[in-house]
């Protein structure tokens, strides 16, 4: 099996997934390279970069969970470095 890197760009427009997002999230923690979260207080939005190391089914499926969620936008940039998950943190 192999692994992409990718980053899963996240518009929360509904305060009440919030709390899904987070658990989606929290789910793929070993995964994540990393995260940055960005408060639009005047807009009352919340915008969400995160930075993948995973299986493509995988990071599909979690910006697939995420997007399905009331009040919420997702789109995934996949980098074209691909490498096997024997040779990554995460066998």
């Amino acid at each position: 099996m192999s692994s992409r890197v990718a980053v899963v760009s996240i518009i929360i427009e509904n305060p009440d997934a919030v709390e899904d997002v987070n658990r989606i999230l929290h789910e793929a923690a070993g995964y994540i390279i990393g995260r940055m979260g960005v408060p639009y207080r005047e807009k009352k939005i919340n915008i969400i970069s995160v930075a993948m190391d995973a299986p493509q089914d995988l990071i599909s499926a979690l910006s697939g969970s995420i997007g399905r969620l009331r009040g919420v936008s997702t789109k995934t940039a996949y980098s074209n470095i691909i490498t096997d998950l024997e040779q990554s943190d995460h066998a």
